[in-house]
């Protein structure tokens, strides 16, 4: 376990996602390693992780607002539709390619109208079709990878059911007892089953069990009959589509494998009989070999295929976790800067914070510290930074740490169904921003701990459970599977109960690909390979996403003509935001989608041109703004003299301008390591 972790460890990032790994060993493992498919393979199981959960308190810090959720449900925090179970009112979601939303008397959808604007691209909620089933009110009462099920209920009893799905068309209500379902808007039958009706432009299709009166405002179905709506797609056939939408979807499931090169998804619809449906495809999914040449939906996020599968399969660069730098080739001048720059700022470290976040990326500094330590051979100087973090993160790593204080510690919350480390901060109390938050430590304990099996014994019981409250797959009743990532979109969502009428969000794009990264490095040197195997593919999946959405999207798409920015700083189901939630500065909208500049992070490298106007746009007078360092390590990406500029540039950059979460120290040696 001892030499595979030091070899992780000492993986060396080139180029743009691709990794060349630093030990002969682990590189011929990860070349030869064949795929290893993760669809029924359990982590973090109840029987696994029960006595931790039972050895940390039990408290709910802040309660989670009044829900939708049918009892025994786990809490759906940090999902595309937990807007639609915690609002109130319930709260628009975007499956894609239609906009949904619960009314009071059953629910409203359609296809969102793009529209760019200089400093946003808007594809809110669009209520084109409206249906009534007598609801007076809604109850989720099953959600898996990519579908959510409402019932809708009156005086207590069920009504029926609909079905939506991430990537379908297609919304369905099955009907639990005789119910007359009513439009807003009249659809002209064309077959006793089969109706159409065009509203904003947009053709709208209904598949019906009961038959369709002419210019039919309503169908009366009786229990266990069903309708299905659906949008039809621009160069679409709505005849194709009608027929599909007969063979109903009951749910999804996700698997994973990892291949020489490659981290590839399969997202299974399962229908009520054997057979494809269609699919909408985003952009990242691209490398799907399905049939994709059934139409196309606009989306915030550019044009969406319509495929025909049963299984949408795609695949990502894979990109291999690392948590050191390659500095073993350095030349003597730059190695005795670098060494007199380690000794300062190690002696410099100032106090840990008690939150959380502050804490995380406390420990995430002074990890990268030790990290280059070790690999300059600066032996005392690892040895007192070693010695610091073993003592700060002893206290976070104590199980029942919560019973006498009221920081650097772990409560679960049994309602929620989540681990809660106090101090909380940006409401990681109602369970935002948790993988933001949780990776930092991650990664630390992971670092702290190669080659040290005694210190990953004490420390697994709680890092566990830390762990398993982003990455739990298979049945659990502590945690929800996966809790922040969607398997459809390839990155996660930051919002615990997403009270927006924009769908949920993500900001720190980053900052999601270092929490992979952190979980990674754990699951090595606690000798996890279920749980490496996962957290390599949801890095890989993340850092593909991000670059797709955040960082390198093309310019020439249709979709960002009249968007007058490089990147898109904040992510929502139904908008994408030059913007963030904390600072209108130029500077903070790249920074945030580049820092911590984890050794991971030459995922952000690509095009030197682009790089190079993402940094102009952020930094167009130089360095010395919010988030200055990280912006000088993202410029160095750029090419070997992007990077020779940035080394020079470091002295002259004010200490003011050094994160807290870096160091310069960090800082010199990323840019060195180019």
């Amino acid at each position: 376990m001892r030499e595979r972790l030091s070899r992780l460890l000492g993986a060396t990032l080139i180029g743009a996602i691709v990794v060349s790994l630093g030990g002969c060993a682990w590189a011929e493992r990860a070349a030869n390693e064949p795929a290893l498919t993760s669809a029924t393979t359990p982590i973090y199981a109840t029987d696994e992780i029960a006595a931790s959960v039972d050895a940390v308190p039990q408290r709910t810090v802040k309660p989670l607002p009044a829900s939708r959720l049918a009892s025994g449900l786990i809490p759906p925090t940090n999902r595309w539709f937990s807007g639609l179970v915690f609002g109130e009112p319930s709260m628009p979601v975007f499956p894609l390619p239609l906009s949904f939303q619960l009314t009071d008397d059953g629910m409203d959808f359609g296809l969102p109208t793009i529209s760019t604007s200089p400093a946003a691209i808007m594809g809110g909620f669009s209520a084109a079709v409206s249906v009534d089933v007598g609801a007076q009110e809604h109850e989720v009462i099953a959600y898996d990878t990519a579908t959510v099920t409402v019932a809708q209920l009156s005086g207590g009893a069920e009504i029926g059911r609909t079905v939506i799905a991430r990537g379908s068309p297609f919304v369905t209500f099955s009907a639990s007892r005789d119910t007359t379902v009513r439009f807003g808007s009249a659809f002209s039958p064309v077959e006793d089953s089969v109706a159409f009706a065009t509203v904003d432009s947009v053709e709208y299709g209904l598949v019906s069990d009961a038959p369709l009166a002419t210019d039919s405002g309503s169908v009366t179905l009786s229990g266990g009959e069903s309708a299905t709506w659906f949008a039809v797609p621009q160069g679409g056939n709505r005849d194709e589509l009608a027929t599909a939408a007969g063979n109903r979807l009951t749910g999804t499931s996700v698997s994973y494998a990892l291949a020489d090169g490659t981290a590839s998804t399969a997202l299974t619809y399962n229908l009520e009989a054997a057979g494809p449906t269609l699919v909408a495809v985003m952009p990242h999914q691209s490398s799907t070999d399905a049939d994709c040449t059934h139409g196309t939906y606009e989306s915030i996020y550019g044009e969406l295929q319509l495929c025909r599968a049963e299984t949408l399969s795609w695949t990502v660069p894979r990109l291999e976790p690392s948590g050191t730098l390659a500095l073993d080739s350095l030349e003597s001048e730059d190695r005795e800067r670098l060494l007199r720059q380690l000794e300062a700022d190690a002696l410099s470290t100032p106090a840990f914070p008690a939150d959380t976040y502050f804490g995380g990326k406390a420990l995430y500094r002074s990890a990268n510290l030790l990290s280059i330590a070790r690999e300059l051979g600066a032996d005392d100087v690892a040895a007192s930074l070693e010695d610091r973090l073993i003592r700060e993160i002893n206290s976070w790593m104590e199980p029942d740490g919560c019973e006498t204080r009221d920081a650097r510690c772990f409560v679960y919350d049994r309602d929620a169904r989540g681990l809660v480390g106090l101090q909380p901060s940006f409401g990681s109390d109602e369970f935002n921003d948790h993988h933001f938050h949780y990776g930092y430590l991650l990664y630390a304990a992971a670092v702290v701990a190669a080659g040290r099996d005694e210190v990953t014994e004490k420390w697994a019981p709680v890092m566990n459970l830390v762990a398993a409250d982003l990455a739990t797959s298979g049945s659990s009743e502590y945690f929800p599977e996966r809790r922040v990532f969607d398997a459809y979109a390839g990155h996660s969502w930051a919002s615990g109960t997403a009270p927006f009428r924009d769908g949920n969000n993500q900001e720190s794009s980053s900052e999601a690909v270092t929490a992979w990264n952190g979980l990674a490095l754990w699951a090595e040197v606690s000798d996890q390979p279920a749980l490496l195997t996962e957290a390599t593919w949801m890095l890989s999946a993340e850092a593909a996403s991000a670059r797709e959405y955040w960082t390198d999207f093309p310019l020439d798409s249709p979709v960002y003509s009249g968007f007058d920015h490089t990147v898109t700083s904040l992510v929502w189901g139904g908008k994408r935001d030059y913007a963030t939630w904390f600072s209108a500065e130029p500077s903070a909208m790249l920074g945030i989608l580049v820092l911590p500049m984890s050794p991971v992070s030459g995922y952000l490298a690509g095009d030197s041109d682009r790089i190079q106007a993402n940094v102009a746009e952020a930094a167009p007078a130089g360095f010395d703004v919010l988030f200055g360092d990280y912006l000088l390590m993202y410029s160095a990406l750029a090419g070997a003299d992007a990077a020779a500029a940035a080394r020079d540039a470091v002295p002259a950059l004010p200490e003011s301008r050094i994160d807290d979460g870096n160091s310069r120290t960090y800082l010199l040696a990323w840019i060195l390591s180019r």
